[in-house]
């Protein structure tokens, strides 16, 4: 199968492949639209198992930038940049100096901001060869860690979807979340916070110790989060969780949650709803990072700085999108994913128009 015949290009503006040989950078940048404004999306660092699962992974996160945007209601598009390597031991400030070349090559384009896999300290070496960094502190527009904010949308899209599924608030809901880093540890704080029982999974023992003693959370073997009698499900991890194999042992009622790409393919949100389970689209759900960013772009290009109110706005209009496509999708009796897939690509369409 050739770049172009794979389902995931789905008319990708530019797919942008870049070797640094002094650094050892290998790095892939896709574009999938910038008809709303420039591509935006962060950089993810994973040692991937080859180059085509490189570029599987890139188009896939693109082209969930540019339909978390629109639905976001930003002026920005979709893209995606991935470093093939091992961030444990493969990064030097010299490959992130590489990748900001790279970055800066495609004139203003793209925004690069955090990632899997990719830190700050990362960051601040690709802004000594690109301006086109975001997320970093240091200037007025700074925006800082976007994963609060992430998490406080996706703690109100977990707090909808529990009003609409089960007619009740947080208090005693037991929410299963997989993966506790950084929004998913922020997320779990907020549950609590709000009076519900929390069991947690993760592959850093540190980080689910941590969040336990904070919240009083359970804590199961990763795979076994599957098998939790549980309200909700909230992926927070890497992509996926929802497929074929995971589907028929969730118990939950709601699959809501930070993760990109929640589901393998579409197919899996057809079974999702015909299992008569409230998936809230992932894309929509975990739109208040790149909220947050946007407010450092426009700072930044405006030469203004950060605003917050602005960023708050926006959450509360991504709260009231998130309700729109779950109501639609219970009104219409159609999966919310396909739903939401329709309004972000009617937006986009109309922005190129």
């Amino acid at each position: 199968m050739t770049l172009f015949d794979s389902p995931d290009f789905e008319g990708h503006e530019g797919v942008h492949a870049f070797f640094d040989e002094k650094t050892g950078l290998k790095s892939i940048i896709a574009i999938h639209s910038t008809a709303r404004g420039p591509a935006a999306g962060g950089c993810r660092m994973w040692d991937y198992s080859s180059a085509d699962a490189a570029i599987t992974d890139a188009l896939r996160l693109s082209r969930g930038m540019s339909y978390k945007n629109a639905m976001a209601e930003l002026d920005l598009g979709g893209g995606k940049a991935v470093i093939i390597g091992d961030s444990r031991s493969q990064k030097t400030p010299e490959l992130f100096e590489a990748f900001g070349r790279a970055v800066d090559s495609l004139n203003g384009k793209y925004w690069t901001a955090e990632d899997v896999g990719v830190s700050p300290a990362d960051l601040e070496s690709t802004r000594k060869t690109t301006r086109f960094v975001a997320g970093l502190e240091g200037h007025a527009a700074a925006s800082g860690d976007p994963s609060p904010v992430t998490a406080e949308g996706v703690f109100r899209g977990v707090r909808l979807c529990v009003e609409r599924a089960l007619n009740r608030d947080l208090k005693g809901v037991h929410v299963a979340i997989q993966g506790v880093g950084h929004v998913g540890g922020y997320l779990a704080e907020k549950l609590h916070a709000a009076g519900a029982r929390l069991t947690i999974a993760d592959v850093n023992q540190p980080a689910l110790e941590a969040v336990a003693a904070k919240t009083g959370a359970a804590i199961v073997p990763t795979d076994a989060i599957f098998d939790v009698e549980a309200d909700v499900f909230a992926p927070c991890a890497l992509g996926g969780a929802i497929s074929a194999a995971t589907l028929p042992r969730l118990k939950a009622k709601i699959i809501a949650g930070a993760a990109n790409n929640q589901l393998t393919d579409a197919t899996i949100g057809q079974a999702v709803f015909e299992r008569g389970l409230l998936y809230a689209p992932d894309y929509v759900i975990n739109g208040g990072g790149i909220i947050n960013v946007a407010a450092e772009i426009r700072g930044l290009e405006a030469g203004a700085a950060f605003d917050g109110a602005w960023v708050a706005a926006k959450l509360d209009r991504l709260a009231l999108t998130l309700a729109e496509v779950i109501d639609q999708s219970i009104a219409e009796k159609r999966p919310a994913n396909v739903v939401a897939d329709e309004i972000a690509r009617a937006r986009i369409a109309a922005a190129r128009a």
